[in-house]
């Protein structure tokens, strides 16, 4: 006789690794890297830095 199967630990299990193939595509799709965004930020502000030096007063 086989061992019996707990059906709502394996329908909660497929869930879970669905869940997880959706996060880890959704990553490759719009996850960007802490380096990323460190740099995106640092040439936002030099930028903005640039941009602020060369304003007249008046």
């Amino acid at each position: 006789m086989s061992k019996p199967v707990n059906l709502n630990r394996f329908r909660k299990d497929k869930a879970r690794a669905e869940k997880k193939a959706r996060a880890d595509e959704n990553a490759v799709k719009f996850g960007r890297s802490k380096a990323d965004k460190t740099r995106d930020k640092a040439r936002t502000s030099l930028a903005e830095r640039r941009l602020d030096g060369h304003k007249t007063d008046e």
